[in-house]
């Protein structure tokens, strides 16, 4: 495994890290067991990074798969929501509830990283000037080390969260949406995390786009009939059959990884499985050196323009302390 600082935060995290949400939630699924397995898989192999959330309803699992290691071993990020499924705003006491909820269900004392999570631009002034203050308080009280801020890749493809974020100085970390048909955080957050010396946690580096059989034919088909990626391109079995070569990648998913890792500005490169036969791969594939420089200018000229591509929310029910077992 590689490790990395942090941002700031000075923080030694491994390039590869646990996603405990998206579609797979570790395979909760399966059983609560079956999902700290997941994670003790992880931190076996290096990964000392697990990023879960109170919404994901993995935190239990998490908390099941670190006891009996060194709390200091594994460096732990959850995250609360702003704003209920309806839309109306979470109070800040809520939040505070959420927060200590979390350290119940994970079974520790505190979170190296507290997140607030997908943040929406309409909702950022509430947020710094209501709950960050009072978060504050409570990192002062020990509850966490760090803060940060994810966003609503879905409904934010410009990054407007982040980028209003990036104006104050209580952020020390960031979670951004970055892959292979979305390379927008380059231009717009990465040179503001890089000047602040914010943390980069990055999502969406395969997900569905990459790794669900006939999805990017899919996309790239109506990509091309919009004229944002040239026709040629929708034709193909294999849209990206050239980055598969002697010196480049051996499959999409790890030019897919190859190509977050090595951003200039990336920390922490985020997966998730519910699959403990996939752990080693994507680590492997994380842990490749960058594709070539060819590969990388192909893929700016193709691709560089678009914004939103294959930044699906999946829609997970957040799991009660009843269901969660």
């Amino acid at each position: 495994m590689e490790y990395i600082t942090l941002g700031r935060t000075g923080l030694k995290v491994s390039v590869a890290g646990l996603g405990c949400g998206g579609g797979s939630r570790i395979g909760l699924a399966q059983g609560e067991e079956h999902a700290a397995n997941i994670v003790r898989r992880a931190l076996d192999l290096g990964i000392n990074f697990i990023d879960t959330a109170q919404f994901y309803g993995t935190e239990p699992a998490v908390g099941k798969a670190i006891r009996g290691r060194a709390r200091d071993s594994v460096v732990i990020s959850t995250k609360h929501k702003v704003v209920h499924n309806d839309g109306l705003p979470i109070s800040t006491a809520e939040i505070l509830s959420g927060l200590d909820r979390s350290l119940t269900a994970l079974d520790t004392d505190h979170v190296d990283l507290f997140c607030l999570h997908t943040v929406l631009p309409v909702q950022y002034d509430h947020v710094i000037r209501e709950v960050v203050p009072a978060l504050l308080r409570e990192r002062e009280k020990g509850k966490f080390r760090f803060l940060g801020i994810t966003e609503f890749a879905g409904r934010d493809p410009v990054h407007g969260a982040l980028c209003r974020a990036l104006e104050d100085d209580c952020w020390d970390a960031m979670m951004i949406a970055f892959h292979m048909l979305n390379q927008n955080a380059r231009r717009l957050v990465f040179p503001g995390t890089q000047a602040k010396n914010i943390g980069t946690l990055l999502m969406f580096a395969v997900r569905a786009l990459f790794s669900m059989p006939g999805r990017l034919q899919q996309d790239m088909r109506e990509l091309a009939a919009a004229g944002k990626v040239p026709a040629q391109l929708a034709e193909q079995g294999n849209p990206l059959v050239f980055l598969l070569h002697e010196k480049g990648a051996h499959d999409i998913i790890e030019a897919a990884y190859r190509y977050a890792r090595h951003e200039p500005g990336a920390n922490v490169v985020l997966f998730g499985t519910g699959n403990p036969d996939h752990i080693e791969p994507n680590v492997r594939a994380i842990l490749q050196p960058p594709l070539p420089a060819a590969d990388v200018r192909k893929i700016a000229e193709l691709f560089g323009t678009l914004e939103g591509v294959g930044l699906d929310e999946v829609n997970v029910k957040p799991r009660t302390p009843a269901t969660q077992g």
